[in-house]
C-alpha cells in the first residue's frame, strides 16, 4: 500500500504570509493540531503545530549559561500568559513554524511512512508529488489502514 491510497486529499493549510491568528482559527474550527505552510506554488515551506504555539505561550524562565570563559544570562518573560498569547496572534506564521519539514512522496510505501512517524515522533506527515502538497497522512490513518483487514 502506498501513500496516495491512504492519504487525506483535502488538506487544510495556511500561506506563508498568514498570521498565527489564522492558524489558531483553523485549529479551532477544524479540530486539528497541525498545518502545512505553503507558498504561492503550493510547495511546503514550513509546518506549524500546536506544540509550536505551546512553546511560545508557555512560561520562559531565566536561563544562565556558564562556560569556562564567560557567563551568559538570558532573561525570561516579564509579561503574563494572556499578553504572550495576544502578542502571538499578530505574528507572521513563519516566525514560529518549523522550516525543516519532513514529508513523503505520494508513492511512498506505508511501512516506510509508519517508520518515519514513529522514529521522528511526529503526528502527521505531508504528502508531496512533483514538489507540491497533495495530501496528508496521520498516525491514525496508518493504524486504520494497517489493521482494518486484520481485526
Amino acid at each position: 500500500m502506498q501513500a496516495y491510497e491512504i492519504m487525506i486529499n483535502r488538506v487544510y493549510k495556511v500561506k506563508k504570509s498568514d498570521t498565527v491568528r489564522s492558524v489558531v482559527e483553523k485549529f479551532l474550527e477544524y479540530r486539528i493540531s497541525g498545518l502545512p505552510v505553503v507558498n504561492e506554488k503550493n510547495e511546503i515551506v514550513a509546518y506549524v503545530s500546536d506544540g509550536d504555539i505551546m512553546r511560545y505561550i508557555g512560561k520562559h524562565d531565566d536561563f544562565v549559561f556558564d562556560s569556562f570563559f564567560f557567563i551568559t544570562a538570558i532573561k525570561g518573560d516579564d509579561e503574563g500568559f494572556a499578553e504572550r498569547a495576544r502578542r502571538l496572534l499578530d505574528l507572521n506564521i513563519m516566525d514560529i513554524a518549523i522550516k525543516k519539514v519532513i514529508s513523503v512522496a505520494w508513492d511512498e510505501d506505508i511501512e516506510n511512512i509508519a517508520a518515519i512517524l514513529g522514529k521522528k515522533n511526529i503526528k502527521k506527515v505531508p504528502v508531496v508529488r512533483d514538489g507540491t502538497l497533495v495530501g496528508i497522512i496521520s498516525r491514525g490513518d496508518v493504524i486504520r489502514y494497517s489493521f482494518k483487514t486484520i481485526l
